[in-house]
């Protein structure tokens, strides 16, 4: 049967009343499984150790979503051994039949999606619609990857050369080590590992510390579709024993990690010394941090503006590194921009992720509420108007208020470092082409967006506008896979474009074959 042309996974509307009460349904059930203890997974065989940690709830952090097991480096380089073995199988198993894996695995979410949705409801905080957000986007990695695999596997074109038949095949690298982020914590970790499983890779995926439930539900989805044990395998922990190990082993080929600027140049540096017993250099694809911004001209709607920069500031408690952290306004419009922010911001509802009411949940943890109050601290002092919030709301859980600060230097702290919060830095620009510099006087480049009607003022931040992923008149926030493949510039990472048409060459390796023909 003929495979039919990607197509993106649409969103639940929960505006129908069937839509609400599965999602409803769905929460009870997982709520009914709080607490549970789940083991290490390492070629099928389910590992309990000594040490555990808990997966807590933030909106409500005496709640233990899920105990789990505080994985070691004997553990670490069992997964090893077990991977290394099982690639001397899997990467002789057809293209087609690896994609296959990943077709069902899709069909397996679909049914399951208010099940995947509940899971990051309770666990990482997030509101229905993005929860519904980020299984649809695991979704369509799946369908995607699966097809790209196929492209791959086809004939692909070079030039014959006379009295040769000349061919290049992909063939896959080895194993891989995953290191996925919690704050996507299904969508980039089933992305990044299936892009590398349906290559031919094995992979051990170590989950955030806190977000391992769902990554346990992943396993378990691709457990049902049938892959085969020991291609992917679960080891929970801290990033020291687990991570480190896996990172820094000569037999890791590479290693696919989303998450901070700092963990990631850890990464880079560690997995480049090359060790003994180790005969490749290792490949390093690393997705990391942002300081997103979005230019607001004079000549555009201000309140679309306004609406997608309150969108793209506070979607999930402004925790993407695709957030907008910076407006750039120019100063004829200034003043009344930064009241259009004030408007929409104090009509945002926060509170528990699991009431479907609420725009806004909990940040992650205590720590990143507590870094996240020294930042607005930090802009006030360094001479930042607050216009609203910097204040914890009511509640047990971890909830910090939309903020918004006005008047930021360019090059003020909160305009500089990634905050990975609800808290959006508003900064005057004398111009249009003052507000593009300012854009570009990060470190970072992951996106970035510009509203504006002036037809020439758009071509040039075309040109000058230094963001992996660009957005004119709309939020810098919602990549959808095959749509806007995802990755950034300089310290956002190795611009690794996921859910575009180059991400699977980050998983292989070409070999070039000719054969000569006898007379």
């Amino acid at each position: 049967m003929a495979i039919k042309p990607f197509k993106n996974e649409k969103f639940t509307d929960f505006s129908k009343p069937e839509a609400r009460r599965k999602q409803q349904l769905a929460i009870e059930k997982i709520e009914a499984e709080l607490g549970k203890e789940y083991p290490i997974i390492i070629g099928g065989e389910k590992i309990y150790t000594q040490n555990k940690f808990n997966s807590i709830n933030p909106s409500n952090p005496s709640e233990i979503v899920g105990t789990f097991q505080k994985g070691t480096v004997d553990d670490a380089n069992k997964a090893m051994e077990v991977a290394l073995a099982k690639f001397e199988e899997w990467k002789r198993v057809p293209a087609k039949k690896r994609a296959d894996y990943l077709f069902r695995a899709a069909k397996i979410m679909r049914k399951r999606r208010f099940e995947l949705n509940a899971t990051m409801i309770l666990e990482v905080g997030k509101t229905w619609s993005e929860a519904d957000g980020d299984t649809a986007e695991a979704i369509d990695f799946l369908e995607f990857y699966a097809r790209e695999m196929l492209r791959y596997a086809g004939r692909q074109p070079v030039v014959q050369y006379k009295g040769e038949k000349d061919e290049l095949v992909y063939i896959p690298l080895g194993v891989g080590v995953v290191i996925p982020p919690w704050n996507f914590p299904l969508a980039i970790l089933t992305g990044m590992t299936t892009a590398a499983v349906v290559c031919g890779n094995t992979i051990i995926l170590k989950p955030s510390s806190d977000s391992p439930l769902i990554a346990y539900k992943f396993m378990d989805v691709m457990e049902e579709a049938g892959l085969p044990a020991g291609i992917i395998n679960f080891v929970s922990g801290p990033g020291g024993a687990v991570g480190d190990t896996l990172v820094t082993h000569p037999k890791t080929r590479f290693i696919a990690f989303t998450g901070s600027k700092e963990v990631g140049i850890h990464i880079n540096v560690e997995a480049a010394k090359v060790r003994p017993g180790q005969i490749w250099l290792k490949r390093v694809v690393a997705e990391m941090g942002g300081k997103d911004s979005i230019i607001v001209d004079e000549t555009t709607n201000l309140d679309e503006a306004a609406a997608g920069i309150t969108l793209a500031a506070f979607g999930f408690q402004g925790q993407k590194c695709s957030a907008c952290s910076r407006a750039i306004i120019v100063e004829k419009v200034y003043d009344k921009m930064v009241e259009l922010l004030k408007a929409r911001a104090s009509t945002i509802t926060i509170g528990q992720a699991k009431i479907q009411s609420n725009f806004m949940g909990p940040v992650i943890n205590k720590g990143s509420m507590e870094k996240m109050l020294e930042y607005i601290q930090t802009a006030i002092k360094e001479g930042g108007r607050l216009i609203i919030g910097g204040d914890v709301a009511s509640g047990d859980g971890f909830f910090l208020r939309p903020t918004i600060i006005a008047d930021v230097d360019p090059m003020g702290t909160i305009s500089q470092e990634e905050i990975f919060g609800p808290v959006l830095a508003v900064i005057k620009a004398r111009d249009f082409d003052h507000a593009l510099e300012i854009a570009n006087n990060t470190e970072y480049g992951l996106t970035g967006a510009v509203y504006s009607k002036n037809r020439k003022r758009l071509e040039k931040a075309k040109e000058e506008f230094f963001c992996g992923n660009l957005y004119l008149n709309r939020k810098c926030t919602g990549a959808l896979v095959g749509v806007h493949p995802f990755g950034g510039f300089n310290m956002s990472g190795t611009d690794s474009k996921a859910g575009g048409r180059d991400y699977l060459l980050l998983f292989m390796q070409a070999k070039s074959i000719a054969e000569k023909k006898m007379k």
